[in-house]
């Protein structure tokens, strides 16, 4: 019904490739087949998600001064907001590789202390 009417407009209704989300869907073995309109929606919603993680990464981070978007802006959203708290893993801070391993090294002597 919609997807004619938006494709006529001037704006593109999508700016994510379709296929490629198709093919992420059909990663899951859950997923025997793909519906062509919940294909459409399933994109359109992670496009409008990355579009929100993005500017409230730039409106909360250091962007407005430098009007561009860094790492560090998405990792600060994903690790102090709580709605991309389930981000944290696939966006951690940055640290120095000798920081991770003065703490994995206290994490050692930790456990040692421990037996």
């Amino acid at each position: 019904c919609c997807k004619d009417d938006q494709a006529s407009g001037s704006k593109k209704p999508i700016s994510l490739p379709i296929s490629r989300v198709r093919l992420i869907m059909k990663s899951s073995p859950d997923v025997s087949s793909i519906n062509q309109d919940a294909l459409f929606l399933t994109t359109k919603a992670t496009e409008l998600f990355v579009q929100h993680l993005a500017l409230s990464s730039f409106n909360n981070g250091s962007g407005k001064e430098t009007n561009s978007l860094s790492y560090s802006d998405l990792a600060n959203t994903a690790q102090e907001t709580e709605t991309f708290h389930f981000l944290t893993d696939i966006l951690p801070k940055k640290i120095l590789a000798q920081d991770y391993l003065n703490s994995l090294e206290q994490m050692q002597e930790e456990e040692g202390a421990d037996y």
